[in-house]
């Protein structure tokens, strides 16, 4: 099942390393480390392989992949013989990538975008093309009648207002396209009225949103151990510092906002109830590609006994996202081609604050994401 992923946001640390990881797999120069999808339990015949996958996508800055995964290289965040065998795949990505496009209105940029979506399948022989969303994280838009009517939406991307943020005008060019879409971050995308009407419209699944990679994955551990033995969690804060791109664009207020509002959602529908404390994202230019968070969780026992427990966290961002991001576009395409469409609920497992579903706690996550892809399997068959 030749399938392509288009990456939005392609040159930037999470994309260039999905795609170095992605070649380094398909040519067995590494191993499948963090890939979930290759556990006995997931891995089936109804996944693409790693040969099969096709990587393009859209980027609003023009350095060279190559250039890129080398500077990534220097800052440990990628083997640098890995980069240097795949120096001619890496030309072959590049010559898949395109500058986002421009244009008088969102329409017209929608179209630019589903003309490349459409020309990269026909191009590449492609049986379907899931697109992922990789880049900056976007403040929470402005709310607008037409989020809530498509046909009011196709009305207005036609004006000069910008009625859509960006990932949600990526999302519309996808389904324009007959393309899944999956939101790795936690801007809007998808998650609008009028484009599940359009998804359900072109019969399309899509998934989101932000991915579960860091200190969030350790609370949806955590937390369900707190409620299951009746523990009283008093408090729960927790720095984050964060280097790279995207620790520079969390420090814009809005888009940090935005991000600690996903962080924070599995508390309170793991516990029931939402504990004292915050959760603060700074930014630290120092820490490049890496990020550090601490957390201090405070709770009552038996006779109100007071205690507290600590966790640090320390790891890459990318090369804890990449691997997923290849999950999450093997498991869309399945899902595609067996036919499902509407929010991809089974795959919470993957994010911080998951589409149309309430469930938090990363072992019921897991449960449901293995009925999924085991039914996926059985329809291979």
């Amino acid at each position: 099942m030749r399938t392509g992923v288009w990456l939005v946001g392609a040159r930037g640390s999470v994309a260039t390393t999905s795609i170095v990881g992605a070649l380094a797999l398909r040519a067995r120069l590494a191993e499948p480390a963090g890939c979930v999808t290759e556990l006995p339990d997931l891995r089936g015949p109804a996944l693409p392989a790693f040969a099969d996958l096709v990587l393009g996508g859209h980027d609003v800055v023009a350095t060279p992949l190559a250039k890129r995964a080398e500077a990534l290289a220097a800052a440990g965040v990628l083997p640098g013989r890995l980069v240097d065998a795949l120096a001619g795949e890496l030309a072959g990505v590049e010559a898949a990538l395109r500058t986002a496009p421009t244009g008088a209105t969102q329409a017209e940029r929608a179209a630019a975008v589903t003309r490349d979506l459409t020309d990269f399948r026909r191009r590449h022989a492609l049986d379907r093309v899931v697109v992922v969303n990789v880049s900056a994280t976007e403040p929470v838009p402005a709310a607008h009648p037409a989020h809530h009517d498509l046909a009011a939406l196709r009305d207005a991307l036609a004006g000069p207002a910008e009625v859509l943020p960006a990932s949600s005008l990526y999302a519309y060019a996808a389904f324009t396209a007959g393309c899944p879409y999956v939101d790795f971050t936690p801007s809007t995308g998808a998650r609008l009225p009028a484009l599940a009407a359009l998804a359900d419209e072109h019969d399309l699944p899509y998934a989101g949103h932000d991915g579960k990679t860091g200190e969030t994955l350790v609370k949806s551990v955590l937390a369900p151990m707190f409620a299951m033995r009746h523990l009283a969690v008093r408090s729960w804060s927790g720095v984050n510092l964060l280097g790279g791109g995207d620790g520079a664009n969390l420090a814009d207020p809005a888009a940090n906002a935005a991000k600690v509002a996903s962080k924070q959602r599995v508390l309170g529908e793991t516990l029931g109830y939402l504990p004292q404390g915050d959760t603060r994202i700074d930014h630290v230019a120092e820490l490049g590609d890496f990020k550090t968070s601490w957390d201090l969780v405070t709770f009552a026992g038996f006779l109100g006994t007071r205690m507290r427990m600590e966790f640090t966290w320390h790891g890459c961002d990318s090369a804890l996202a990449a691997p997923l991001v290849l999950d999450l576009a093997r498991l869309t395409a399945a899902a595609h081609a067996a036919g499902r469409r509407g929010p991809l609920t089974e795959l919470a497992f993957f994010f911080k604050d998951p589409l149309d579903t309430s469930t938090h706690a990363l072992a019921e996550q897991w449960v449901l994401l293995r009925e999924f892809v085991a039914g996926l399997h059985a329809g291979a068959r």
